[in-house]
């Protein structure tokens, strides 16, 4: 049997890193680093390639062996954070007194994208009224003599009906211009907010069209035939073609990718992603095997991309330490990195006798109270929370940051000397200082989400994730571990990553009729940029409060005969995965219902308040799947074994028993479908046709007898 790999390209400043996973296996079989080619005549390209060739070479992986290549970049945020974005000119439209509103609404002003850093946009309004293509050719012509290389058409409920802003599209491109329109990046109502981002778009066009065919060229020039695909903003993947047409979709697509890695490699239903790098970590949420999105700012101005919710800290691995008179007053901002300073702990120990502390600016612009390690032969080191978390043994002997511990000890007593403590309780404060900052983002993400705290988990990835995560963990009194090869993690995540797309449209009211047929044109948008249709899955949400309905499709680019290729265990093994996840002994763990590839496991818990003056029973439930992850967590949930043939009035008659009505209306249960190794999520809708509808769409081209299950919970 042939063998097959995936490759996953993770595109960073300094350095590119490159995975070969084995498909069948889901395991890391390559990784490697090379430089970033920033100044190459291809652009980043060149390092792309560079990498490719070399683990295909070093592994005698064959060209037609690589059935999946996927990248991430951070093209697309550089450019907008940098100002290196195109000129852009705006052809608005609008009718009748419908237009002095648009021609109002489509005039963007220059957006300042970083201090000094400028998006410089010309406007121009004509009547949409029988456009007249020789209106659109002198408009276009009079942009060219100022410069602007990238036109953007926007007319007032584009989305309805596109058919200007097509021909607009149409005879710019005849006339050798970049183009994109408003109906093209969102399908939302609001034209000055869609205009804005079309206006974001067509800015980073030229470069990123530019770079990604240069890659898509050199991809095929070494004989890989495989698509290649580029990270989303979302934690998926789109084609090339789609990056000509929505460069902004790959916006933070770095974080992206990380939780991509949490999602297909680390398989997390539940829990906080925190990757750790030497000078920021990133922090991301993951709720029933979602990433969770929002609406993405530019400039301090609301778009319509929808973009991973990261919270990003200066606080790092490689973060320095600041003491003065005595006290350790802070913990980065600036990283050794910055001050191109290597760590103590990757030393030597002997390096560090006789050695002193010393202060430094690591910028001109910083405070001079950041400190070093100056070695007795006039060498630097700078102290780092991995540093002092080497230093008390907390990092594991597999993990990146594993160091050499006498050495952090040696280097960190200079500064213990200096504030009068041991080199324990110094390493111990670095960490409470650093780690506190986590701990509060942490602790408003959990109420933000309403994530419970029994359930959640804290996962690490990145190179320097040992140095915090487990550490914060150990405060907040919730799971902390570290992902699998989590110094390569977001790289695994491009390798492993699903193709996905959302569709958002304006529906008031929206009846069943218009769910189907929203879901279905999710699915051809994600099919159209590379999914297999066999593969396709479809989340329907329904926001009421803004008459949003949003599907959000994914499938892979490939057909596959098992969900994951891993080992399958026993009932009782999966039992005993659900008495860990639920913290209670497996002799109170049930079997309430199952399908072909999925289990049930409900227990009741007893849960202490006012110093246990009260108590209240909890049924919690964990849907465990034949290897052994937890797919799905629920507390206080009602579980119904059924069949197709009777899933439908089981699944009325349970909305109709939970549903709340209170002050702000009618609220359904979250509800879940359990179908073989599928699990569909009903949860994000707001009436009971709507859900029959669905569920007998997910449903109809099933036998009969097919075992259901459906999970119920109150909102």
């Amino acid at each position: 049997m042939k063998r097959q790999v995936r490759v996953g390209i993770d595109v960073g400043g300094t350095f590119t890193d490159v995975v070969v996973v084995d498909h069948q296996s889901r395991e890391v079989i390559s990784q490697l680093k090379v430089p970033t080619t920033h100044d190459s005549e291809e652009g980043v390209a060149a390092g792309i390639i560079n990498a490719i060739n070399r683990a295909l070479a070093e592994l005698g992986i064959l060209p037609n062996e690589v059935i999946f290549i996927a990248h991430s970049t951070t093209q697309a945020t550089n450019a907008l954070l940098e100002g290196d974005v195109a000129k852009v000119g705006i052809i608005g439209l609008g009718s009748g007194l419908e237009g002095i509103k648009a021609k109002i609404d489509t005039k963007i002003p220059t957006i300042e994208l970083a201090p000094n850093r400028f998006l410089t946009i010309e406007h121009t309004f004509v009547s949409g009224q029988g456009l007249k293509e020789q209106t659109v050719i002198r408009q276009i012509a009079a942009f060219k003599e100022k410069n602007v290389e990238v036109i953007v058409g926007s007319e007032a409920f584009g989305v309805d009906k596109p058919q200007n802003e097509e021909l607009i599209s149409k005879i710019a491109e005849e006339m050798g211009m970049f183009v994109t329109s408003g109906h093209e990046v969102s399908s939302l109502y609001g034209l000055r907010t869609r205009t804005r981002t079309a206006v974001i778009n067509g800015a980073i066009l030229p470069k990123m069209i530019h770079t990604a065919t240069m890659t898509d060229e050199c991809v095929k020039r070494a004989g890989i035939t495989a698509p290649l695909m580029i990270m989303r903003s979302d934690g998926g993947v789109m084609s090339v073609e789609e990056v000509h047409r929505r460069p902004i979709m790959t916006m933070l697509s770095g974080p992206a990718a990380g939780i991509a890695g949490a999602l297909m490699h680390e398989r997390v239903s539940d829990g906080i992603f925190i990757e750790v790098g030497g000078t920021s970590a990133d922090i991301s949420v993951i709720r029933d095997g979602q990433p969770q999105t929002k609406a993405a700012r530019v400039g301090g101005h609301r778009t319509y991309l929808n973009t991973l919710d990261v919270r990003t800290l200066a606080i790092a691995g490689g973060s320095m330490i600041r003491e003065a008179n005595g006290k350790i007053v802070d913990v980065g901002s600036r990283s050794a990195h910055i001050a191109g300073l290597h760590y103590a702990c990757f030393q030597k120990p002997e390096i560090f006798e006789n050695a002193k502390l010393i202060h430094l600016r690591p910028t001109e612009k910083d405070v001079d109270d950041y400190t070093a390690i100056e070695t007795a032969s006039g060498q630097r080191f700078s102290l780092t929370p991995t540093c002092a978390a080497n230093l008390l043994g907390i990092v594991p002997d597999t993990a990146f940051a594993k160091g050499n511990k006498e050495a952090a000890r040696l280097a960190f007593k200079p500064l213990a000397d200096k504030i009068g403590k041991t080199v324990e309780d110094t390493a111990r404060e670095i960490l409470e200082i650093s780690c506190s900052k986590v701990v509060k983002q942490l602790e408003e993400l959990i109420v933000e989400y309403q994530l419970d705290r029994q359930t959640v988990e804290l996962i690490g990835g990145g190179g320097g994730a040992a140095s915090l995560v487990l550490y914060t963990g150990e405060l907040m009194g919730i799971s902390a571990r570290l992902a699998k090869k989590a110094e390569v993690i977001s790289t695994i995540g491009v390798a492993l990553a699903m193709v996905r797309d959302t569709i958002e449209r304006n529906i008031v009211e929206p009846t069943p009729e218009d769910i189907l047929s929203i879901r279905k044109e999710a699915a051809e948008a994600v099919i159209k940029i590379g999914a297999v249709p066999e593969t396709v899955e479809v989340q329907i949400e329904v926001d009421t409060r803004r008459n949003v309905v949003k599907a959000t499709a994914f499938g892979t680019t490939e057909l596959r005969k098992e969900d994951i290729a891993a080992k399958i265990i026993t009932l009782d093994d999966c039992r005993a995965v659900a008495s860990r996840s639920m913290q209670l002994p497996e002799s109170i763990i049930k079997l309430a219902a199952k399908t072909t590839s999925l289990m049930a496991f409900t227990a009741d818990k007893e849960i202490k308040s006012l110093f246990g003056l009260f108590k209240t029973r909890q049924k919690l439930l964990r849907i465990i799947d034949k290897t052994g992850v937890v797919r799905l967590q629920r507390s206080n949930a009602l579980v119904e074994a059924t069949d197709v043939a009777n899933a439908l009035s089981s699944l009325e008659n349970l909305i109709n028993d939970l549903t709340d009505f209170g002050d702000a209306g009618r609220s359904l249960p979250d509800i879940h479908l359990l179908v073989g190794a599928r699990i569909i999520n009903l949860a994000g809708l707001a009436e009971v046709e709507q859900a029959l509808a669905l569920a007998k769409t997910e449903l109809e081209n099933l036998p009969q007898d097919t075992p259901i299950v459906i999970v119920a919970s109150v909102k």
